[in-house]
């Protein structure tokens, strides 16, 4: 497939999944944005391609993300990425840990569409990529997951408003993804739990039917495919990358 003229914001992109899906749209020729709040990241995924460019930018914050769409420019392809993830029992969960949650994992996701949406000039993608914890539970990540249910509900409820209109709107959930977030919560189960690293690495890949960790590339295979021709008719939809666990 080709996105040749064709320009997309990319939040969280200066890592893991956000990576992946730089260079993935970069290399189906669209004219990629990415964004985050560390530049020297940024800047580093960019020099890997052409069509690549970068903007700093913090999702939490309103006037932050409209300045990201001012520097970027008019885009038809947005996909709220950026997100964080913190591990705790709910009763040492301080309110500080869960509105710092919900404020990168849910209301990031609004304030970018709510500023993308306004400045569709016709065609146009909304892409969120959220997480099976978004339709089930994990222990000791309440925030993180009550955010991700959050970005669903966000996604269906959006979906019935722009629907007779040439835009969808779409989550893609990836269970357990080979990125440094989870290589972080690989050294959290470590510490707590007093299994070695690759012990803690395989509990994790043992979640999946397929005893493996998702790869970046499987997101942004299924955020091309959201693209394309044919997909005009999935809006509101969760696109689960899970290997048959839910």
């Amino acid at each position: 497939m080709t996105l040749q003229g064709k320009r997309v914001l990319i939040t969280g992109g200066g890592s893991g999944a956000g990576e992946n899906l730089a260079l993935g749209f970069a290399a189906a020729g669209a004219d990629v944005v990415i964004a985050g709040r560390r530049l020297d990241a940024l800047q580093a995924v960019a020099a890997k391609a052409q069509g690549i460019r970068c903007v700093q930018g913090d999702v939490t914050e309103e006037t932050s993300v409209q300045r990201m769409y001012d520097e970027a420019g008019p885009v038809d392809i947005v996909i709220a990425n950026a997100g964080a993830a913190e591990s705790s029992v709910m009763a040492k969960t301080s309110l500080d840990q869960w509105n710092a949650m919900l404020a990168v994992n849910l209301t990031g996701v609004f304030l970018t569409f709510r500023a993308g949406l306004s400045q569709f000039q016709g065609w146009g993608r909304l892409i969120a990529v959220a997480s099976t914890a978004g339709l089930k539970g994990y222990a000791k990540v309440a925030p993180y997951a009550a955010a991700k249910h959050g970005v669903i509900g966000l996604c269906r409820s959006l979906a019935l408003e722009i629907a007779r209109k040439p835009l969808t709107v779409n989550a893609i959930c990836p269970g357990f993804l080979d990125t440094p977030m989870t290589e972080q919560s690989v050294q959290v189960i470590a510490e707590k739990t007093g299994k070695t690293l690759a012990e803690a690495r395989a509990a994790l890949e043992g979640m999946n039917p397929q005893n493996r960790l998702f790869q970046p590339a499987e997101v942004t295979a299924a955020a091309l495919f959201l693209c394309g021709a044919g997909s005009e008719g999935i809006n509101g939809q969760t696109i689960t990358i899970a290997g048959g666990e839910l």
